[in-house]
């Protein structure tokens, strides 16, 4: 089924449900409880949006959506579900189809390597990704402000690390520009960064870092590359994983330039288990999470929240969410009862449907739904059966992903780290000029210790042989003296006789 600039989301009792393109980067959500078709949901949508010619990205929690990288065959899981699902809903055009599929993964394992620098980080993000408190977060900007002042590159965990280190060791004079830098307060941050570096933080910084363009590339057939990260062993670190996807948000929102209104989006951003993002989030970081989910559809950028429960987002971004896909919530618990009450409340009435009886009752793939229209108002909701992806439902096989992988368009570009002079290296260097330095001049005084040592001792020695003559200064000077006796003898003898031979020869 095709409707020019718009795509296929399903179909139920009020018709057909289209997702128009050009209201496609006003955000959108994807709710419901576990099991309920979310991920299938998602799928279906990003096989659409690449084929209309949309750049994806999204990641792969679980390892299941990486079927999207092959056709959803005879022969593979599920097919005869997706096929009756089809008919249901007179898909009459199905067909199996794979997308075009790039993948990725922060440790280098399932796809290329992800990498980003310390600096392009920022202190900000780097605070929440190590649980920093308030007084943390000051210093750890105080050495990226002293870094930049000395001209150090923070390029990864190594230089981060050296850079506390001279903080620690310059603590007062640092305290004395830009405020107090605690030792105890730097070895805090310090133990922070080792236990982020032992979850596997540390492959995440360095070179080359990931060029944005990477993530908006369209195929030789105009079906925009659907990146995949892996994120299964990702989600152990859920910190890690929601500061790594929220950077990349604002990474593209201070690369992209301004678009306005498109006609259809320049990048979709699928954001699985988006509450990660939240949980225990500090002020400024949710300000700044909302001025970026705020402002980032003027640079063309679409992002989709799928989570759970609709209350896991909060009220400031849930209003930025136009376009909804809620499946189905269990009311089991008051938490169920609040969320349920919460999602009837946001959509658009529909006399035809009991939004509050309806959302316990969907089945699986079933979801109530309500899209933008061309003026920007949602649509009333109606009761969807979400149309079934074209792809494979589940994982590859690790050879099936090594081909892929081997054919991707960045090729090798990101697989080998590069490390160049930085922080670490710099102080380094500091430090073994300083200790070359500590040596030399340690060296010239010693040796003029030694020189007076050696002078006074000569010194000693000659007023010692004065005072207490050898015997061979005796006998020098017992022959001299008698030398000099003869000599005088001799010379007074000459002196009489020239004056008697003068005398006697004046007669």
């Amino acid at each position: 089924m095709k409707q020019e600039g718009a795509l296929f989301v399903g179909s139920g009792p009020g018709g057909p449900q289209w997702l128009r393109l050009d209201r496609a980067n006003r955000h959108g959500l994807i709710a419901g409880a576990t099991g309920t078709g979310k991920t299938v949901t998602l799928q279906g949508l990003a096989e659409g949006f690449s084929a209309a010619g949309v750049p994806v990205f999204l990641a792969d929690v679980k390892g299941d959506l990486a079927g999207l990288a092959m056709p959803a065959t005879p022969n593979a899981p599920y097919y005869e579900k997706l096929t009756a699902r089809a008919a249901e809903i007179g898909m009459a055009d199905y067909a199996p189809a794979e997308a075009p599929a790039i993948f990725w993964d922060l440790f280098g394992e399932q796809g290329h390597p992800i990498r980003t620098t310390v600096t392009e980080m920022g202190p900000l993000l780097l605070a929440r990704l190590m649980g920093l408190n308030e007084t943390q977060e000051g210093v750890l900007n105080i050495a990226f402000r002293a870094a930049d002042d000395e001209g150090m590159l923070l390029l990864n965990l190594d230089d981060l690390q050296a850079m506390l280190t001279f903080c620690a060791d310059h603590a007062d004079a640092l305290s004395a520009t830009y405020g107090n830098v605690a030792r105890a307060t730097v070895g805090a941050i310090q133990r922070q960064l080792l236990a982020l570096d032992a979850q596997g933080g540390g492959s995440f910084f360095g070179e080359p870092a990931l060029q944005i363009a990477d993530f908006m590339r369209v195929d030789e057939q105009g079906r925009g590359q659907v990146s995949i990260l892996a994120a299964d062993k990702l989600m152990a670190s859920p910190r890690l994983y929601a500061t790594f996807l929220l950077w990349l948000l604002s990474e593209l929102f201070e690369d992209l330039p301004e678009v306005g209104d498109s006609d259809k989006p320049k990048l979709v951003f699928f954001f699985d288990e988006a509450h990660l993002l939240f949980d225990d989030a500090p002020k400024a970081l949710l300000e700044k999470i909302e001025q970026v989910v705020r402002l980032i559809r003027s640079k063309g950028v679409g992002v989709y929240f799928v989570t759970q429960n609709p209350i896991d987002i909060p009220d400031d971004v849930a209003a930025q969410l136009g376009n909804r896909i809620q499946h189905a919530l269990r009311a089991f618990t008051p938490r169920d009862q609040k969320a349920v009450a919460a999602a009837a409340e946001t959509f658009r009435p529909n006399p035809s449907v009991d939004v509050a009886s309806a959302i316990t009752e969907l089945r699986t793939g079933e979801a109530l739904v309500s899209l933008l229209q061309e003026d920007g108002s949602p649509s009333p909701v109606e009761r969807t059966l979400i149309r079934p992806p074209a792809s494979r439902l589940g994982p590859l096989e690790p050879k099936e992903r090594a081909i892929i992988r081997s054919l991707s368009p960045v090729g090798t570009l990101y697989d080998e780290a590069v490390d160049r002079e930085s922080a670490y290296e710099m102080l380094k260097t500091r430090g073994e000029q300083a200790v070359a330095e500590a040596a030399r001049i340690k060296a010239e005084k010693n040796a003029e210790k030694a020189r007076i040592a050696q002078e006074k001792a000569e010194a000693a020695a000659e007023r010692e042989r004065r005072r207490n003559p050898s015997l061979q200064d005796q006998m020098l000077n017992q022959v001299g003296r008698a030398v000099q006796r003869q000599v005088a003898n001799k010379v007074a003898g000459q002196i009489v006789r020239g004056i008697l031979g003068s005398l006697f020869g004046r007669r």
